[in-house]
């Protein structure tokens, strides 16, 4: 693991980590030579004739590799050439006879055609020396806190315990009503990650491949010209990424929690954790998940307390690799209806995110009008707190602003009309969020005074 943690990479210019170095040869792939072929020749049974920067993208190897690959497939009159040009990479390849059955007797033992995979060891020394908690990197604080959260008018002391959460980089369970904004703070802790990582398209372990990248949740990074110099002597089967914030909920089950293999593609799917190493990973609704929460909890107790996870492959075959990730519970549930005091102790840091103070929720107010384009009517603001939500004693919680105005709009564009923030446009607004709910002021307000309560009662 040290060598891997020394080798050279393409570039390292803001102490984030980058691509590693491209390998040239088959040897600096630390990839049997076996596995290369078998890829190759089911890409080129499948292309029926594969150009061999095609071939290269495809696969996500460089043409040096290629080269001593194809070479030795020739020789095992596995492949031919089929058209030549002018420069010595225009070079078309099609299998022979024999190529074609043995590529056919490859699909069928495993259908997986893409990136080249790297090593389980290069990639576990990649997710250690890209970790931002490793010496040296730069932790969380108090400005960055500020200038992630200072627009969602957050209590001082919930702002301090979110800064402290991330600073150590140990879990939080965020709790309150459902309506506090639990969700939206989750999502905006990524923001707080400061740096690029590298992640691998697939990673082989034993001799089984895991499917890691997924593009719709490793986001590339908002420079595509640095991305792109970097990709010229990086090695191309690694993705650069923002930092990864991962969200599951309900959907959530035991099954999804360890490998999946996907008969049809012939590889395996990672389970959300690994995908969200060197990030975030937010489960919310905790609860509600097809998994009992005091199991959920459990299954990630040990790879928090020794930073390594274990993984199983069809078989039985067990590996350990790091497990480099900020678990942030949300629940509108009461903790400790949930879980155990002992569990509580050691998810580390718990958040009540609850109703905002009058002074707080005006200011959201005329911050997300300015947002939308209208007017702030102090009187309309007036009457929002002081009688919609006096009357009714609902919370002043971060959701309820937005979602009125957004409502104010549709009434508004439905009668053709420009929208105004005034008293009778949020009464029709507030009726047509709560007309059908049968919660009681009192019960409400006594749950938002304690938080020991179930604050699913609060809608």
């Amino acid at each position: 693991m040290t060598d891997l943690l020394s080798q050279p990479f393409a570039a390292e210019a803001d102490g984030g980590a980058l691509l590693p170095a491209q390998p040239k040869s088959v040897r600096e792939t630390g990839l049997e030579q076996q596995l290369i072929v078998e890829l190759i020749a089911k890409a080129v049974f499948l292309a029926g004739k594969c150009h061999l920067p095609v071939l290269s993208t495809r696969l996500r190897l460089s043409i040096n590799v290629l080269r001593e690959v194809l070479a030795f497939m020739v020789g095992e009159q596995l492949l031919e050439v089929a058209w030549r040009g002018d420069s010595d990479i225009d070079v078309q390849y099609q299998l022979t006879a024999p190529g074609k059955q043995r590529a056919a007797a490859y699909l069928e033992r495993c259908a997986y055609v893409g990136p080249a995979p790297v090593t389980l060891e290069a990639y576990c020394a990649q997710l250690e020396r890209q970790s931002w908690r490793r010496p040296g990197r730069q932790r969380v604080g108090a400005a960055e806190i500020g200038a992630v959260f200072g627009e969602d008018r957050l209590d001082p002391g919930v702002l301090a315990l979110l800064g402290a959460a991330m600073y150590s980089g140990r879990s939080m369970l965020l709790y309150g009503p459902s309506g506090g904004g639990k969700t939206t703070l989750a999502k905006k802790l990524g923001a707080l990650l400061q740096g690029h990582v590298a992640v691998p398209y697939a990673v082989v372990a034993g001799h089984e491949i895991i499917r890691l990248h997924d593009p719709l949740l490793h986001l590339a990074p908002a420079e595509p010209a640095r991305q792109a110099g970097e990709r010229r002597s990086g090695d191309t089967r690694w993705a650069l990424c923002q930092r990864p914030l991962i969200e599951v909920g309900a959907e959530l089950g035991a099954d999804m929690l360890d490998l999946r293999h996907d008969g049809g593609g012939g590889c395996y799917q990672a389970p959300p954790h690994l995908k969200a190493n060197n990030g975030i990973l937010v489960i919310d609704d905790l609860g509600r998940q097809r998994i009992d929460a005091r199991t959920l909890l459990n299954r990630f107790m040990q790879p928090l307390d020794l930073g390594l996870d274990q993984l199983t492959l069809r078989g039985g075959h067990k590996f350990s690799l790091p497990f480099d990730v900020v678990l942030v519970f949300a629940t509108n549930l009461a903790p400790r209806a949930l879980l155990d005091e002992s569990l509580l102790r050691r998810l580390g840091y718990q958040i009540h995110v609850g109703a905002l103070s009058a002074a707080n929720y005006r200011a959201l107010l005329r911050q997300q009008c300015r947002a939308a384009g209208l007017a702030c009517d102090e009187a309309a603001a007036d009457y929002l707190v002081e009688q919609l939500h006096g009357a009714s004693g609902r919370p002043l919680l971060a959701s309820y602003p937005r979602e009125l105005l957004g409502r104010i709009r549709d009434f508004a564009g439905c009668a053709g009309q420009a929208p105004r923030l005034s008293p009778a446009a949020l009464e029709q607004a507030w009726h047509s969020m709560f007309a059908a709910c049968a919660a009681a002021p009192a019960a409400a307000a006594a749950a938002e005074a304690d938080p020991g309560n179930q604050f699913e009662t609060i809608v």
